[in-house]
């Protein structure tokens, strides 16, 4: 997953609501899945959303559904493109509006605000810990209300070379899940010791350009908009914590070198695939990656996948989630049966999710016999959802700038500082300045990977 597009999308919904001329050509309609007879009979419910990949997916419970509850689901695959205006546009037009649509979690402020996402009815009492990880219900969660259901999620994960840690652990006579590493430190030791065959480039090499694999080494620490990302009073980006966290994330360009510039997500995937790579940070993506290069035997390794490593036993670490969920437009005539299917959706109707999508689902009860899953589903139950307030949106742009800044040697505390001021100045209407200044700490302090690289 790459969030700069993600951001990208989010600025466009963040244009004012009208003006956007809702164009059916834009829009696939599930074909063959209906008989033409049932339509004078059972209700029917539109389902919008954006991704490609759920498409035959949706089109298979949509008939389950109706076979089983007797009511008609449209699925109408729909350009990502301003989306939101699409789905105001059309609702107030009321043509082709849908009952119900997909949005990713940080839209939902919007959402709810404008009346297109109206607060979940959930009759079956589902939206709880026993059925979904905190994460998700917080990432629904705007104002006390859920809003939407929580359906399916992306987020970082540490993947390894099983296959070499074996190797590693038979020549130190150690067991390998002892190798398996829990903090940044753990990894720096095994780079230290490591007899790295031919194949081996690098111990650990990630994408130092996108925030989303990057938020994690501060993300512990750095608050905007609280655990439901929705309260304006809840920003909190400049603290020792976080200056600490950052400063080891720029301590690993000494021992690792990556150039920022000529980064790319794709690149270190493949890279690993090929065996040039012990450790990585991958989004879920990368699982149906290794089971097509498995099939293909392309990758002859074993793999694991966990969740990502804490900096040191001091400095903790929590990664970035985004979680896709179902919300009912408030302008819908049949909001009690739109509601209805959302949470059928998202729970019965998840259990070949994954086999036919790749995508991971949300509920804790879905069924995913993937290798390495398990991995990503730890790492999302304590991940930072992305937060919904609108007035942040281009945080993550300018969070993505300044881990640049930092990685490429520019002083943390003075770039995480100024980061600060611009988002609180936004948040407040008011020019904010940060009063006290953070020293940055030592090596000694947040991890010795200068000294060990000295």
């Amino acid at each position: 997953m790459n969030l700069r597009k993600r951001i990208l999308a989010a600025a466009g919904i963040l244009a004012v609501f009208g003006g956007v001329v809702f164009a059916a050509s834009q829009n696939r309609m599930m074909p063959g899945v209906i008989p033409e007879n049932s339509l004078l009979v059972r209700p029917t419910l539109t389902l919008w959303y954006t991704d490609e990949a759920l498409e035959d997916y949706l089109a298979s419970v949509a008939l389950d559904y109706m076979e089983e509850y007797d009511v008609r689901v449209v699925p109408v695959l729909t350009s990502g493109l301003e989306y939101l205006e699409a789905v105001n546009r059309a609702s107030l037009q009321g043509e082709n509006a849908p009952d119900l649509y997909l949005v990713t979690n940080d839209s939902l402020e919007r959402a709810y605000l404008a009346g297109l996402a109206k607060e979940a009815q959930d009759e079956d009492g589902i939206l709880n810990q026993e059925n979904f990880p905190q994460a998700a219900l917080d990432a629904v969660t705007y104002k006390g209300k859920m809003v939407g259901y929580p359906f399916y999620f992306e987020t970082s994960a540490l993947i390894y070379n099983r296959t070499y840690l074996e190797q590693a652990a038979s020549e130190n006579e150690v067991l390998p899940e002892e190798l398996i590493p829990e903090t940044i430190d753990d990894i720096l030791s095994f780079a230290d010791s490591y007899n790295a065959p031919e194949t081996v480039e690098a111990v650990f090499r990630w994408d130092v350009s996108d925030i989303f694999y990057n938020y994690f080494f501060a993300g512990n620490y750095i608050d905007v908009g609280g655990p439901c990302g929705d309260d304006d009073s809840r920003i909190d980006i400049y603290n020792p914590e976080a200056v600490r966290g950052l400063k080891a994330y720029q301590d690993l360009n000494q021992f690792f070198s990556i150039d920022a510039e000529e980064s790319s997500y794709d690149a270190v995937v493949q890279d690993f695939l090929e065996g040039k790579l012990v450790f990585t940070v991958a989004t879920t993506d990368i699982l149906s990656r290794l089971s097509q290069a498995a099939s293909d035997n392309t990758f002859p390794y074993e793999y694991g996948v966990v969740a990502l490593p804490d900096i040191n036993e001091e400095i903790l670490t929590r990664g970035l989630s985004e979680t896709n969920a179902v919300a009912v437009n408030g302008y819908s005539e049949n909001r009690e049966l739109a509601d209805a299917f959302a949470s059928w959706l998202v729970t019965e109707g998840t259990d070949k999710m994954y086999e036919r999508t790749g995508r991971l689902p949300a509920a804790s009860s879905a069924a995913v016999n993937a290798e390495g899953a398990q991995g990503f589903l730890e790492e999302y139950g304590r991940s930072v959802p992305m937060p919904k307030l609108m007035r942040t949106a281009n945080f993550w742009v300018r969070m993505e700038i300044a881990c640049q800044e930092i990685w490429t040697g520019e002083n943390v505390s003075d770039v995480l500082k100024e980061l600060s001021e611009q988002v609180m100045t936004q948040i407040t209407g008011e020019e904010y300045t940060e009063e006290e200044y953070i020293e940055v700490p030592s090596g000694e302090e947040t991890g010795d990977a200068e000294e060990r690289q000295d």
